[in-house]
C-alpha cells in the first residue's frame, strides 16, 4: 500500500521544528523522532531519511519500503496518530533483516511512548 502524498513532510520548516522541540530516540539501526501536533486531523505525518552512508540506491530503496510498511503496520495502534514521524536509517540498517528492523523501530516507538499503555 503507499503511503499518499499527503501524508508526506516536505517543508523545510517541518523538519526543522520536529529536530527543535520534538523527542528523538535511537536505535540500533535508526532513530525515529516525533512531535504531537493537534492540528494534523488526517493522520500522521512520515518522512524517511536514507542517507548515501546506508548504501547503494537499491538498499536506501529497501530501506525506505521496510519504513513505509511499519507505518502502515503500526499507526492505527498509536494512542494518537496525529503527529509527526522522521525515521532516519544508521549505517547498519542495509544489514539488518525485516524483523530485526521492525523489532528496532516498535521499541524506539513504545520508548517514545507512541503505543497505549498496557
Amino acid at each position: 500500500m503507499r503511503l499518499p502524498r499527503t501524508s508526506s513532510i516536505t517543508r523545510r520548516e517541518d523538519f526543522a521544528r520536529i529536530r527543535k522541540t520534538g523527542r528523538s530516540k535511537a536505535g540500533r539501526f535508526l532513530i525515529l523522532s516525533t512531535l504531537e501536533d493537534p492540528a494534523l486531523d488526517d493522520g500522521p505525518r512520515v518522512a524517511f531519511i536514507t542517507t548515501r552512508r546506508c548504501g547503494k540506491a537499491h538498499e536506501r530503496v529497501r530501506l525506505r519500503r521496510l519504513f513505509r510498511e511499519f507505518v502502515r503496520a503500526e499507526v492505527p495502534q498509536f494512542t494518537d496518530p496525529r503527529r509527526y514521524l522522521v525515521t532516519i536509517a544508521l549505517k547498519d540498517a542495509r544489514h539488518a533483516g525485516f524483523d530485526e528492523l521492525r523489532a528496532d523501530w516498535r521499541r524506539q516507538a513504545g520508548r517514545l511512548g507512541l503505543y497505549p499503555k498496557p
